[in-house]
């Protein structure tokens, strides 16, 4: 059996700590494939963190933080992570910021134009595969460590009912029957939603608890931001029902957080 000759170098020629960089120098595969597996393509970039969509009875609530990091650096912490993608739906990104809003962007586009050329809006499943198609098609830009991975939720009028879809970075949608949670904080998020969530659950509760597993998320993760007392950012929370997107204001999420951490200084928990 022919075996590959092991790669030598020069004296003074360090093949550096990074496996990564060694594969790409004395790889015999496609330039395309050592391109993609490099970890040096590109520089650092914000990339925004921990997202939430939760099912209530009567629609879906979406919540995301407000912090961007780029490697230990905060990149923002103002990021607006959660947009209406049309009249009765909405997304909420996670990963690479600058590609996140702008499939945002395509994607309201793409939905506008739809209703534009057909005369009636795509159903919610059919939008949903419309997202999964953008994500697909950043694939190579998520080999290359711009992962945009979002999430989607919508009120669905021909089940009369909220709906919550996953996806991940190939375009494979998912969809959820009660809740779900992206980014570096979303296990954490996800695992105080799960203690508390029910199916019958209430818009108002439902805020609440979006905004606890936020918290909770940024106890833990150093790259979710937690609510800032002193500077007045908060998360940025949506509901959507039979009466469309509603986002709210900021004065509202501010009494509901402080209300939140309130009960979590009296020891109630967050």
């Amino acid at each position: 059996m022919n075996e590959s000759p092991l790669p030598f170098f020069a004296p003074g020629t360090d093949p550096g700590a990074s496996f990564v960089d060694l594969l790409r120098r004395t790889s015999s595969e496609p330039a395309i494939i050592q391109e993609a597996l490099s970890e040096a393509l590109i520089p650092e970039i914000a990339h925004g963190t921990t997202v939430v969509a939760i099912r209530f009875a009567d629609g879906v609530v979406l919540a995301g933080d407000r912090r961007a990091t780029a490697g230990f650096t905060i990149a923002s912490r103002r990021i607006e992570k959660v947009f209406p993608a049309d009249a009765t739906s909405g997304i909420a990104i996670a990963g690479a910021a600058g590609p996140a809003v702008q499939m945002v962007r395509l994607f309201q586009t793409q939905l506008e134009h739809y209703e534009k050329i057909e005369g009636e809006p795509l159903s919610l499943e059919g939008k949903a595969n419309q997202l999964a198609i953008l994500v697909r098609s950043n694939l190579p830009a998520a080999l290359r460590g711009m992962v945009v991975v979002p999430l989607f939720a919508g009120y669905d009028e021909r089940r009369d009912r909220g709906r919550v879809f996953s996806f991940d970075v190939t375009g494979g949608k998912y969809e959820e029957l009660d809740f779900q949670a992206n980014g570096s904080g979303g296990v954490h998020a996800r695992n105080w939603i799960k203690s508390q969530w029910r199916e019958d659950i209430g818009r108002d509760e439902c805020v609440e608890l979006a905004l606890r597993a936020l918290f909770a998320a940024a106890d833990e993760d150093a790259a979710t931001g937690g609510p800032d007392l002193v500077r007045r950012i908060f998360p940025t929370v949506a509901t959507i029902d039979a009466t469309g997107y509603n986002a709210l204001d900021d004065g509202d999420v501010e009494a509901r957080a402080e209300g939140v951490l309130g009960g979590r200084e009296e020891g109630a928990g967050l």
